[in-house]
């Protein structure tokens, strides 16, 4: 291992986009010893206690815009960390804190904030000479092997993530392979398998693609039909390791007054229950993510108490990798997995707090992409570095989802 203690010398960002066509923050840090890049994924159904992302003033695109994010990395964080260490992971992530000294990082934006705190996680890395997910693993404090997480592959777009009529955000299928490998071989082939299906079925229109490359049919509006279809992908490919579902529901962008709007009806939160539980009783599932709204504590604890045995009920919106939040939840029996996603919460630090307390109770891990993604593939060495179950990074296509794929891909090879 070496024994350099890499200083920074410059840190500084720039604008690029993400795969929304958006703009976002590019951060680019070096040492003595190296030049090292990380950027900020940006969510569109977003949870509202998730840290803030600085955006410009304006109308149209340059509402957008991230100048001022920009401005924060390059005139106040970087003149306040020039000359750290970069293996101070914690300390210069509490700096990163008191120098917003807001609790939602409003100040600074978590667009500014989060690249700064990962690239100099990559940079500590490189410094000793070892791969980014054992870096990361330091921090883990766990007796268990180190293993990659099972993928979630979005193969159906809804909601706020795509422009049909499915109101499910993401339909995701969970194949059960031992290898890390043939998971990825098999959500290839069930989605080109699916491609295939939904072009027979229902016309060229069918192949859309939404946000995180799963296929938006514009004709189809029912979960289980869309369900029915993953299911003739499935039994195209030979899976004999099996194959399980998971939703991502975002059931704050389907909330009414006093209901939720899905498949084309309104229903009462005990209707939503039954429909969930209907789903879960027919088809094989192995998680709901988001079911309600991001403030329905007691609906969480019916759906836990009542599917929970079978299946994981998973907090996202609820949760927002908030340790507050993520303890609330224990007490109140809300949950039994959580949603990673470190641009929620906006430093490294307070991911890997969220991921310990998680793990503590014996809840799933997940660790997410966004929908507006970058090419940077951070999350694939964290899920591994966390000894996450299972990670979230969209379809097996377009490069911004696939970089996650192949990063773990080597990974495997690295363990």
């Amino acid at each position: 291992m070496s024994i350099r203690s890499a200083k920074i010398k410059l840190i500084s960002a720039r604008e690029i986009l993400n795969s929304r066509g958006e703009p976002t923050v590019e951060v680019k840090l070096v040492t003595n010893h190296g030049e090292y890049i990380d950027s900020a994924p940006s969510g569109a159904s977003k949870g509202k206690a998730e840290a803030i992302e600085l955006k410009d003033s304006g109308e149209g695109f340059k509402a957008l815009g991230v100048a001022k994010a920009i401005q924060r990395v390059n005139e106040i964080i970087s003149p306040a960390l020039i000359g750290e260490s970069v293996e101070g992971q914690e300390k210069l992530d509490k700096l990163l804190i008191e120098l917003d000294g807001t609790k939602n990082k409003s100040k600074l934006g978590v667009n500014a904030i989060l690249p700064v705190s990962l690239v100099i996680c990559r940079a500590a890395a490189d410094d000793k000479d070892i791969p980014l997910w054992q870096y990361i693993s330091r921090w883990r404090k766990s007796s268990r092997q180190v293993f990659l997480p099972r993928p979630c592959f979005n193969l159906l777009n809804g909601g706020k993530h795509a422009g049909g009529k499915l109101t499910i955000q993401e339909f995701m299928i969970v194949p059960q392979a031992e290898k890390f490998q043939d998971n990825l071989r098999l959500g290839a082939e069930i989605y080109y398998n699916l491609k295939k299906i939904l072009e027979d079925n229902l016309g060229v229109s069918a192949i859309n693609l939404g946000d995180e490359g799963g296929f938006v049919p514009s004709s189809l509006e029912k979960t289980e039909e869309a369900l029915d279809f993953i299911i003739m992908a499935i039994t195209a490919v030979n899976s004999s390791g099996g194959v399980k579902f998971a939703l991502d529901c975002a059931a704050s962008e389907l909330k009414k007054e006093k209901g939720y709007n899905i498949d084309g009806s309104f229903l009462n939160s005990e209707e939503l229950l039954n429909f969930y539980q209907k789903l879960t009783n027919k088809y094989p599932f192995e998680f709901l993510e988001d079911p309600f709204g991001e403030e329905e504590w007691e609906n969480f604890q019916k759906i836990l108490l009542r599917l929970g045995e079978k299946i994981k009920i998973v907090g996202d919106d609820l949760l927002t990798t908030n340790p507050e939040r993520i303890r609330k939840a224990y007490r109140e029996k809300a949950v039994n997995g959580v949603i990673l996603k470190p641009n929620q919460i906006g430093t490294l630090t307070e991911t890997i707090e969220a991921t310990h307390l998680a793990q503590s109770y014996g809840w799933k891990t997940i660790v997410s992409h966004r929908s507006g993604e970058t090419n940077d593939d951070f999350i694939a060495d964290l899920a591994v570095g966390l000894g996450a179950d299972f990670i979230k990074t969209g379809a097996p296509a377009r490069g911004e989802r696939v970089a996650k794929y192949n990063r773990l891909l080597a990974i495997e090879k690295e363990i």
